[in-house]
């Protein structure tokens, strides 16, 4: 009972529900079944003191909690939103899926934030056996088995000792080793993003740090450089690591979550 506790709360003292009133959000859970039979667990937050001002569509990274375009339709769909502008956002692989998304449907979002993305994978920890190819025949057969070679990401992301304690408690958060399958695909998008940089054009805002080793700050300067859109924004953000909205001190938290306010805020032509 008291592990049960601890993990409905794993991240301070307080219930996740007395957490988002004491901020002024109201959170929700729930299940979607994608027109592909998948169920997917969604969660969405409200602004307790008035109607949003936009609507921001979420998509985690590698190993995180939450989980399709078909989905954010459903919800662009609500009439309790009316016409309210739409963004992307999505940090390390959420940001190269954010991408997909992009280009599924070049006009259906107004924006997308794009933090740390993952449009290859650094070279630091890309697995250094077998080669590509041979993954892929193998995941053919085997696409569960989880037996690609990587060291824990969460220590490589966040910077913060004390950060990683608590992100490590997550009761949800996979800990094995990258299928073979995950891994593969990861391959398969990260170079197809590589190959269609050109093609990006929603207007953008990509937030990266300069020590980040999980994905590279580079190509962020390449997707910047390469994409098509007449409004993108790159901000490297100097001796920063990969998870930059968590894992850096709270001052430097502050500064990037500033930077991206202030961008959504410019791009709805109000006050977020």
């Amino acid at each position: 009972m008291v592990e049960q506790e601890e993990n409905l709360h794993y991240w301070g003292d307080i219930y996740e529900e007395e957490y988002y009133r004491l901020h002024g959000i109201k959170g929700s859970k729930s299940f979607y079944t994608s027109t592909r039979g998948l169920s997917l667990f969604t969660r969405s937050w409200l602004p307790l003191s008035g109607p949003p001002r936009g609507i921001i569509f979420g998509i985690h990274g590698y190993g995180n909690d939450i989980s399709c375009l078909s989905f954010f339709n459903l919800i662009k769909q609500d009439p309790n939103f009316g016409a309210l502008p739409c963004f992307l956002y999505g940090e390390s692989m959420g940001g190269a899926l954010c991408l997909l998304v992009h280009f599924a449907d070049p006009n259906g979002f107004q924006g997308a934030v794009l933090v740390a993305p993952m449009c290859k994978i650094s070279d630091k920890v890309r697995p250094r056996w077998p080669i590509p190819q041979a993954l892929t025949f193998i995941s053919n057969f085997l696409p569960t088995l989880a037996i690609v070679p990587t060291e824990d990401l969460l220590h490589k992301s966040i910077k913060v000792e004390e950060k990683k304690i608590v992100g490590n408690k997550n009761p949800v958060r996979y800990r094995g080793k990258p299928r073979l399958g995950t891994v593969v695909e990861l391959l398969r998008v990260t170079q197809l993003l590589s190959e269609k940089l050109r093609d990006v054009s929603i207007p953008f805002l990509v937030v990266h740090g300069s020590a980040d080793v999980v994905t590279d700050p580079e190509v962020s300067r390449t997707l910047y450089k390469e994409a098509s859109s007449q409004d993108k924004t790159l901000k490297i953000y100097e001796g920063m690591w990969h998870s930059l909205l968590f894992g850096e001190p709270d001052e430097n938290i502050e500064i990037v979550r500033t930077d991206i306010l202030s961008w959504l805020s410019d791009r709805c032509n109000t006050e977020i």
